[in-house]
């Protein structure tokens, strides 16, 4: 692994992206090079994503070593043969064999996961980075626990208890995916992930003239039954999008499967889960609006 630096942003020779890389590949492995080209393709998508949404992206720098953000791009070695992909106070580490497809697919089909990408780790992670920047410590936290739990639950015990006995038997009713169901922080990043597809998904849509009105489906709307807060100011424009999305997502998982490829949405969105996209949104979109 080569440390590229405690990168301020300032030098002219780095996109942002770039400047929130902290650790990357030894690229004297020509194979490291590869997959490290994989990896920064999905995060520059993400990144792109944040800044359309107004969220802040900033590099951990020496100018904002405890709100900025850096990822570590490591390999297992003989010395470390165990790279474990999560985020730690800004620093966001990501095994690269994560952008080996056979890898990557064989990791999937062994956790029985319906979905797993580079993209989907990204913004997986990115989630739990901005629960400690819009929600800890916020006005937010008392209506977030009351939705996702109580994320002062030990961690630990929590993760344990989901590899050991697996999620409770009716997940599908409250969580977003079965992992979901492990910790109120993993609620959050699980639905944020969900909220970062759903937003790419419809905007890309739209940006090549794919209207959710043109499409000729019937759907049962999720309705403001379904919204964390009834009286939300942004509650219908939040439904409209919604409703959209699954519009959109359904005519391209027909198409996926057309071709014999996997669904595209491999998912099933309970209504309980929607007060939680609707909240995601809610602290977005008041950033955003700042």
């Amino acid at each position: 692994m080569i440390p590229i630096g405690d990168a301020t942003g300032k030098d002219t020779k780095f996109c942002l992206a770039c400047t929130l890389n902290r650790t990357i590949p030894n690229l004297s492995n020509a194979e490291n090079g590869r997959l490290w080209g994989l990896i920064e393709v999905a995060k520059r998508r993400l990144v792109s994503s944040l800044l359309a949404l107004g969220l802040p992206v900033e590099p951990k720098s020496a100018a904002d070593p405890e709100r900025g953000i850096a990822f570590d791009f490591l390999s297992p070695t003989d010395h470390h043969p165990r790279v474990i992909t999560g985020h730690d106070n800004g620093v966001i580490t990501l095994n690269i064999e994560e952008a080996d497809d056979a890898k990557r697919e064989k990791i999937r089909a062994a956790m029985h996961e319906p979905y797993r990408t580079l993209l989907g780790h990204f913004r997986h992670e990115i989630g739990h980075y901005y629960w400690d920047r819009l929600v800890r410590d916020s006005e937010w936290l008392d209506d977030y626990r009351a939705l996702f739990g109580d994320e002062r639950a030990d961690y630990a015990t929590a993760l344990r208890r989901h590899y050991e006995n697996g999620p409770p038997a009716d997940w599908p009713q409250h969580f977003v995916t079965s992992y979901a169901s492990t910790h109120p922080w993993e609620d959050w990043a699980e639905t944020w992930a969900h909220y970062l597809h759903m937003v790419d998904t419809l905007d890309t849509a739209h940006s090549f003239g794919l209207e959710a009105h043109e499409v000729d489906l019937e759907i049962e709307p999720f309705t403001t039954n379904d919204l964390w807060r009834i009286d939300a100011e942004n509650g219908e424009a939040f439904l409209r999008f919604l409703n959209d999305w699954i519009r959109i997502a359904t005519v391209v998982t027909e198409l996926s499967r057309s071709m014999g490829q996997p669904d595209f949405y491999p998912f099933s969105l309970p209504h309980a889960a929607i007060s939680k996209l609707h909240f995601v949104h809610s602290t977005v979109q008041r950033v955003g609006n700042l």
